[in-house]
């Protein structure tokens, strides 16, 4: 059976891992866990554990069996009220929990596998607990991937160098997946908070280099105030490959549909506006360009999980 890895993190792998689940494959994801803010970051402080919501977010995405849709809610279910509860989901507080009676992170992202029956495995790309930095610019130094995906400095100032403090080792079943797998999938999203920061662990770059595995990309599709405003996705290409160690993509998958006005204005709102794919530049970073229709039919901008996912499993 093809071996399928997916690096990255949030919803963008979310929607990747959900087709590649329907499909005869063995699937790992190897997830992003230097978040710093919101449910993940407090927990995080308050517990020392590695930030459970991405790895939450890869669980929900691989479950299976009859009680998946109950399951997959309860994982998701936020608490909107009661003292200390405010904003934590009920899968973040139960990754922390298991982690807490069976002795470490591992333990507990693989015992939740197991309750969610979910078909592949979840690896958090290292077990060390570290933050990301980057720096501006303008020479500004910001520490914490919150601070970084929710700019209060700036957000006009382009990142220059984005690094871990402490440096962290990469996870060994994440590294021997890597290094075994058929084909390895880096999914669209934050390229500075959630995509860059999986691929700065120590070790990652030779996995990758060492990997027998075809290397995809899923472009992205639209830019982020703060960290890629402008960016084409050739600058998206271009600072993936510097980060990861390795020449070109294998592969890039490309939406080519439209996005709807009414989608693009809400998107505008936010600074966020579609990424120009300039094909031309593009040819130095990649050997295989895959074009389609791939925009899901939802009012967020994401890749169609069912038509990646068969591209993925046919290359």
């Amino acid at each position: 059976m093809k071996k399928v890895v997916t690096i990255g993190g949030g919803s963008s792998s979310f929607a990747i891992l959900r087709g590649l689940k329907d499909l005869p494959l063995e699937i790992t994801s190897v997830v992003n866990i230097f978040d710093s803010g919101s449910s993940s970051g407090v927990l995080r402080d308050e517990f020392g554990v590695l930030p459970p919501g991405d790895v939450r977010r890869a669980l929900v995405a691989l479950s299976t069996g009859e009680q998946a849709e109950i399951a997959r809610q309860l994982f998701n279910f936020r608490f909107n009220g009661g003292s200390g509860l405010s904003g934590h989901s009920f899968g973040n507080l139960l990754i922390v929990a298991l982690s807490s009676i069976y002795g470490g992170d591992a333990q507990a992202i693989e015992k939740a596998s197991e309750l969610l029956n979910i078909k592949g495995k979840v690896y958090p790309v290292s077990l060390d607990r570290s933050h990301v930095h980057a720096i501006l610019e303008n020479g500004e130094e910001i520490v914490g991937e919150t601070n970084i995906d929710i700019p209060k400095h700036d957000a006009n100032l382009h990142i220059q160098k984005v690094f871990l403090d402490p440096p962290a080792k990469i996870y060994e079943k994440a590294d021997r997946a890597i290094r075994n797998a058929d084909i390895v999938v880096i999914c669209p999203g934050d390229l500075y908070s959630s995509l860059i920061p999986t691929l700065l662990s120590d070790g990652m770059s030779d996995a990758l280099k060492k990997s027998r595995a075809k290397i995809v990309w899923a472009c992205n599709m639209m830019t982020k105030q703060g960290e890629t405003q402008d960016f084409t996705a050739s600058h998206f290409a271009r600072e993936l490959l510097a980060y990861s160690g390795i020449e070109k993509f294998d592969t890039v998958i490309v939406n080519t549909k439209a996005i709807p006005p009414e989608v693009l204005e809400h998107y505008a709102r936010e600074q966020q506006f579609p990424v120009q794919f300039d094909e031309e530049d593009m040819q130095r970073y990649v050997s295989k360009i895959i074009q389609g229709d791939l925009l899901s039919d939802t009012d967020l901008v994401r890749l169609d999980s069912a038509k990646v996912a068969r591209i993925i499993a046919d290359l």
